[in-house]
């Protein structure tokens, strides 16, 4: 991965300064900036096209403004605008992407530590991830990094760098090894049912802390795949966890199934079901909310 050298803070970018250094990406660096008539603050992702082989990094970043300035939604961070940088006003060598700032912490650095907290996160992303898809698209990469927990409890779902059209089929294999679908491993349609798999995925280590068995292999290589009948099942969450109400274990085992056709059908589907179990939980866990698995203590 080639390495960037950082702007440092007070340098001037796309005609904003540069206040810190928040994220890096396999060729992008996300800066904390200032425009300075404002005064308000942005986040800014700064891609650049040293060799020809960097072509498919800016393709990417031109795709993820489209799609994200083409979705209106609480839950989705909002990217502003393009910046595009000139090589003798013809080649595209450098671009800037203005986004919302999103002033929180990733569900995968700071899990949800109760139910309350984990439901109304997983209720918030599903809402979100379904007006991604109501406007055509699938995010195509969710996981818990790309779940951010506000202050104000509110979710930002972020990075749209692999999201694509509704039945799109990718020349190259795109997702987290961890979280990734089947058909995105096999190169097959990436549909809504893709972001269902992911999330259920997302869900399954937010409640358990484990991962689902995909068909990447364990030592995580894109190159080779496991065929779908080899994929192995995941463990029911209920067995991993004795606090998960056995319909949540459920829903996150049909989202988690190898046949796109056995999930659920949309992820407006899913969250029904998720404000089905509410009750579920607070009877199961008589005052005790906790996410993490009981004692043995408690057990006994």
């Amino acid at each position: 991965m080639r390495h960037f050298e950082s702007a440092k803070p007070g340098t001037t970018l796309a005609g904003y300064t540069v206040m810190a250094e928040i994220g890096r990406g396999a060729a992008s660096v996300i800066y904390l900036v200032q425009d300075p008539k404002s005064k308000r603050v942005w986040a800014l992702k700064q891609v650049e096209k040293n060799e020809p082989k960097d072509q498919r990094f800016i393709d990417q970043a031109l795709s993820e403004a489209e799609i994200g300035q083409k979705i209106d939604h609480p839950g989705i961070r909002h990217i502003e605008r393009v910046i595009k940088s000139r090589k003798k006003l013809i080649t595209l060598k450098e671009l800037f992407l203005l986004m919302e700032y999103v002033d929180g912490i990733s569900i995968e650095k700071h899990p949800p530590s109760t139910f309350e907290q984990a439901m109304d996160v997983f209720k918030q992303t599903a809402d979100a991830l379904q007006a991604i898809h109501d406007a055509g698209y699938v995010h195509a990469d969710m996981k818990p990094n790309n779940i951010v927990l506000c202050e104000n409890n509110e979710i930002k779902i972020i990075d749209l760098g692999q999201a694509c059209a509704i039945g799109t089929i990718k020349e190259r294999i795109q997702g987290t090894p961890d979280y990734i679908a089947p058909e995105q491993v096999h190169r097959r349609q990436i549909t809504p049912s893709t972001d269902v798999y992911n999330f259920g995925a997302t869900m399954y280590w937010v409640l358990t802390h484990q991962h689902i068995p995909t068909a990447i292999p364990k030592n995580n290589s894109l190159v080779s795949s496991l065929d779908d009948s080899l994929i192995e099942p995941p463990t029911p969450p209920t067995e991993v966890n004795p606090r998960i109400p056995l319909r949540l274990s459920d829903l996150i085992m049909e989202c988690c199934e190898v046949d796109p056709d056995d999930r659920p059908r949309t992820m407006r589907d899913v969250l029904a079901t998720l404000e089905s179990v509410e009750d579920d939980i607070t009877e199961l866990h008589s005052g005790s909310t906790s996410v993490s698995p009981p004692s043995e203590a408690e057990s006994a």
